[in-house]
């Protein structure tokens, strides 16, 4: 059942992915890789969220590893990363591989905390 929760929940995400990630780029522009940022710092909450929450098994499958999983892109964030790099864009690449890192961690924490104090 667990695979199937997975399945379903990555199929939302990706589709969430795209979507997010096309609807932030019209907006923001491309010079920086907002949709990216943005669609990780969705899913770090979330699954900060879940985790406070202390969800079952099949819920952490459907949203967390399924959802979750398919909504945030490491190896996009580190593909960004690297097209800064190559542009010539140094200070940009720093600002988006520590900024990320750190501002997902952080995001994480305070939605763990948040639904830790709240359950």
């Amino acid at each position: 059942m667990a695979i199937l929760m997975v399945l379903i929940g990555g199929a939302f995400g990706a589709m969430c992915r795209y979507a997010l990630d096309r609807y932030v780029k019209q907006r923001a522009g491309t010079a920086f890789p907002w949709g990216t940022l943005a669609v990780n710092l969705l899913g770090a909450g979330l699954l900060g969220a879940l985790h406070g929450a202390g969800t079952g098994t099949e819920v952490e499958a459907l949203l967390g590893t399924g959802f979750c999983g398919a909504l945030t892109t490491f190896s996009t964030f580190e593909l960004d990363t690297v097209h800064l790099i190559q542009d010539g864009s140094y200070g940009k690449a720093a600002v988006n591989a520590i900024g990320s890192l750190v501002l997902g961690v952080v995001v994480f924490a305070v939605c763990y905390a948040i639904l830790r104090a709240l359950v």
